[in-house]
């Protein structure tokens, strides 16, 4: 009896999984036919001009979810309680339709939240989140030019439909991904403060700048929607709006079912139209519920761990120091083709590296397994001058001064004085080398040699650098990823000779490129805090480095 029932039950199982399975692929009604036989940019070239509307959830970006979104703007902007509070509501959000949970979302994550702070927030941080959900198949369908074989070329505007307030995506959209318009709702404010209030989505529309959106000719639109809720809202309602302004004529709208979407792959880091190459923010990882609770699992664990990492780090030689680390769950890898010892007077006693961390120093002297050397720094913290277990020196930016500096700490110990010098001036996360100041290829006319050294971090919860945060709990939050790894490279001396140092820091930072594989740029330490800040990255004696 009971093997006739469980036969029964599973039976009844399967079919209802098929059934399932059919709702879902199924894709919802378009104002127009929804076709997947081609992908819309196949199928633009039958005129120019027009406009392309695209959806952003579902369609552009791959995952129709904005849950990871609003928790990244709730950690970064509103901390770690904003945060734990909509992880707490995710069961209940589950339960409410998309128009609802996206209120609440917006009241919890925006509520009390200052404009002004945000504003940076929107530029320095969502930015990285969304580029890495971006389906390259939409993205080049959307902005590709129609190629009109015979006839003047007119590129068709993307105009990008969201459902998520406009401070979230413009920044993104219009910057990264060279958009023409966005549609999205605004947020309420009062007196600097967003209410956690968003509007409906009659006002957005009726703001909606027709001849910005479509140019002044008109044209064809192509719609691109998604499985969203704004699809059936937002999207369709832009679409009649285009049509019945301005639009001759509505030629198609392509809507994907759920298994399409899955199938498609995320636009590549080397075809951002405008690369990303400085982002700011704590989190590492997406902050999906799942990978956003188990990071409030592994905090009251994170957080011991850290400063058990550090007193290894302080108190034990490198010796013992190394090992232990490793078995603690942070990962160092040497690479070294020749390292230079520290009897030699006058040949790899400075160290050039590009700069990931405040923790670079400290790993290049372990590799090299010398405490004698010393780094080279911008400012840091007084805490960090006091628990660095290697000499460390300010650089004042005179550029005499600082030269006299750096050769005194070379000349330390009869001339077996070592050195370690980030000549990028600030961390970069992304793989790209900013440009390196001459100043410490300036010391060769001394007989010293400089050593490459290529570095490379990587993480999985936090971030430990910062150019708007707190600065002084940078290695608090790297220490407290489950499993950081550096990865040390110590490549082939470079004879200086009769070079010029201009000639010698891009020579460094040429080799140190090749060895990782990243991309060499003219940027600085101010160009990154302009981006991210708002401020030349001048800091004063009290600042911490970054």
């Amino acid at each position: 009896m009971s093997k006739a029932f469980t036969k029964s039950l599973l039976l009844y199982n399967k079919i209802l999984i098929r059934r399932l399975k059919s709702l879902i692929s199924r894709a919802p009604p378009a104002p127009t036919s929804a076709t997947e036989r081609l992908p819309p940019s196949q199928r633009r070239e039958s005129a120019g001009g027009g406009a392309i509307v695209c959806e952003v959830e579902g369609a552009l970006l791959m995952s129709s979810s904005t849950f990871p979104y609003f928790m990244l703007v709730a950690l970064e902007a509103g901390g770690l309680l904003r945060g734990l509070l909509l992880l707490l509501l995710y069961p209940l959000l589950r339960l409410l339709t998309d128009e609802l949970a996206m209120k609440a979302m917006v009241m919890v994550t925006f509520a009390g939240l200052r404009k002004d702070a945000f504003g940076r927030l929107g530029m320095a941080v969502m930015p990285k989140l969304f580029l890495q959900d971006v389906s390259a198949e939409v993205f080049h369908a959307a902005t590709s030019a129609p190629a009109t074989a015979g006839a003047a070329r007119r590129r068709r505007r993307c105009v990008c439909v969201s459902s998520m307030p406009r401070v979230m995506v413009e920044s993104f959209l219009k910057e990264y991904l060279a958009v023409d318009a966005v549609v999205a709702p605004e947020l309420r404010e009062l007196g600097g403060y967003y209410l956690g209030l968003v509007e409906d989505e009659g006002e957005a529309m009726r703001r909606m700048d027709v001849e910005e959106a479509i140019g002044a000719k008109g044209g064809a639109v192509v719609g691109i929607g998604g499985l969203g809720c704004s699809f059936r809202h937002i999207f369709q309602k832009c679409i009649w709006l285009l049509h019945g302004c301005r639009i001759r004529w509505l030629e198609e709208v392509y809507v994907p079912t759920e298994s399409t979407r899955r199938r498609r792959g995320a636009l590549h880091p080397r075809r951002y139209p405008k690369p990303l190459v400085f982002h700011d923010g704590r989190t590492a990882f997406r902050p999906t519920p799942a990978a956003t609770l188990a990071m409030f699992v592994w905090l009251p664990l994170g957080a011991p761990l850290a400063v058990l990492r550090t007193a290894v780090f302080l108190l034990l030689p490198f010796s013992l120091s190394v090992p232990l680390l490793a078995s603690l769950g942070m990962h160092n890898r040497m690479i070294a083709s020749s390292l230079p010892s520290a009897g030699d007077k006058s040949k790899g006693n400075l160290f050039a590296c590009n700069h990931r961390s405040l923790l670079d120093p400290l790993c290049v002297s372990a590799a090299a397994g010398r405490r004698d050397l010393a780094a080279a720094t911008y400012s840091i913290s007084r805490l960090s001058e006091m628990l660095a277990p290697i000499p460390t020196f300010r650089l004042t930016r005179d550029r005499a001064a600082d030269r006299g500096a750096m050769q005194a700490q070379l000349a330390r110990r009869g001339g077996r004085g070592g050195l370690v010098v980030c000549p990028e001036g600030t961390t970069c996360r992304e793989p790209f080398l900013l440009r390196f100041s001459p100043l410490f290829a300036e010391l060769a006319a001394g007989g010293v040699d400089v050593v490459p050294v290529a570095l490379h971090l990587a993480v999985d919860m936090f971030h430990g650098t910062t150019a708007g945060g707190r600065k002084m709990l940078d290695p608090l939050y790297l220490l407290m990823n489950p499993v950081p790894s550096y990865l040390v490279q110590f490549l082939d001396p470079v004879e200086c000779g009769d070079q010029e140092a201009r000639a010698v820091a891009n020579e460094v930072q040429r080799r140190v490129a090749e060895a990782l594989g990243y991309e060499r740029t003219g940027l600085t330490r101010r160009d990154k805090y302009l981006i991210l800040a708002g401020n030349e990255g001048v800091v004063g004696a009290a600042a911490s480095h970054d």
